[in-house]
């Protein structure tokens, strides 16, 4: 019986094939034994995924020029293998987006009651007055009120990150969809997208979730560093039971990796990213094929790239890629159908 591949060796060889692919077209015989290795173990499509996703950073990276070290982004630790891990590969290329990206950002002092907002596709660094900071997502509208008692946010859709400088004298709040969330000093998410429930996420600090109104009196709902809470809606004039959810280290950098221009996935169909990438592009993902749409995706990704993703995807699961206009097609090939399962 013949020895499993363990994870290293399936990365190392997703690795191997990057490298071949980035040197230009396969051959033949190189694309039979790719298809080969791609159908042969359920880690593969993962990996290769991962690994171009991973090359992708790396070219973007030499941008930032020769003087740019991206060992400065490793976590400190023991020595170690030079291969970066998951976690590393976000925090590393998130600095690097950070750095090259930065001065592209609108940057603005609102005064009170303030409406400050973004296109889609845009990303925007507001300073605040008190030292905090907001950073918009694409297609997001805040408005800002300051006042002697507190420093009033309104999130009117989107999403926004919020950087919260301490003032114990006058509290920063968020209101959302009849929600006030409240802190001194904290580093917060806040996603408010259509008919989805407000979903808040905490990474620094802690943040305090009250109904605006209620008919009977309720307890606040405390945040912690690394939790979410999806909120619902009141029902009768009173509160629904809301409880936070604890969430790992590596699943709040992907959630957040949208702050550096990317989007990150771990495991979402095909289709759930398609409709990410559409929040970010006038470029459209359609998927034809209802197995190709329900394909798991793993990497990270610049975000207002699409067409780059897509030719990923068509890679990694032998599909057919056509492009019209703003419209980027993928359709199973049926002369090249791989069991994918």
């Amino acid at each position: 019986m013949a020895e499993r591949d363990t994870s290293r060796d399936i990365d190392q060889a997703a690795s191997d094939w990057t490298a071949r692919l980035d040197r230009g077209p396969l051959t033949s015989g190189e694309e039979d034994a790719l298809q080969a290795w791609l159908g042969g173990d359920p880690r593969a499509r993962g990996a290769l995924l991962r690994a171009r996703a991973l090359s992708m950073f790396s070219e973007s990276a030499q941008a930032l020029g020769e003087d740019f070290d991206p060992a400065a982004f490793e976590e400190p630790g023991p020595p170690r293998s030079r291969r970066l891990s998951r976690r590393q590969a976000l925090a590393w290329t998130g600095g690097a987006a950070a750095a090259a990206s930065l001065v592209a950002l609108g940057v603005g002092m609102p005064a009170a009651g303030a409406v400050i907002s973004t296109e889609r596709g845009e990303i925007r660094l507001a300073p605040l007055k008190d030292g905090s900071t907001v950073l918009l997502n694409t297609e997001t509208r805040i408005r800002v009120k300051y006042s002697a008692g507190e420093r009033l946010v309104t999130l009117l859709k989107g999403e926004a990150y919020f950087s919260v400088a301490r003032d114990e004298k006058r509290p920063f709040i968020v209101e959302v969809d009849g929600r006030r969330l409240s802190t001194a000093q904290a580093g917060f998410r806040v996603r408010k997208l259509g008919g989805d429930p407000v979903d808040v996420l905490v990474n620094q600090g802690q943040v305090e979730v009250a109904p605006l109104k209620l008919a009977a009196p309720a307890d606040p709902v405390a945040l912690t560093a690394n939790t979410r809470l999806v909120l619902s809606d009141p029902i009768g004039g009173r509160s629904v039971a809301e409880r936070p959810q604890a969430v790992g280290p590596e699943a709040v950098t992907r959630e957040l990796a949208w702050r550096e221009g990317k989007l990150a996935f771990e495991g979402e169909t095909l289709k759930q990213a398609a409709d990410t990438f559409a929040r970010y592009s006038d470029t459209r993902i359609q998927v034809r094929d209802p197995d190709l749409a329900r394909e798991p995706v793993t990497g990270l990704f610049a975000a207002n790239d699409p067409v780059g993703f897509s030719r990923a995807i068509a890679r990694v699961f032998d599909a057919r890629l056509e492009q019209k206009g703003d419209e980027v097609v993928l359709t199973r090939d049926p002369s090249r159908a791989t069991g994918s399962h």
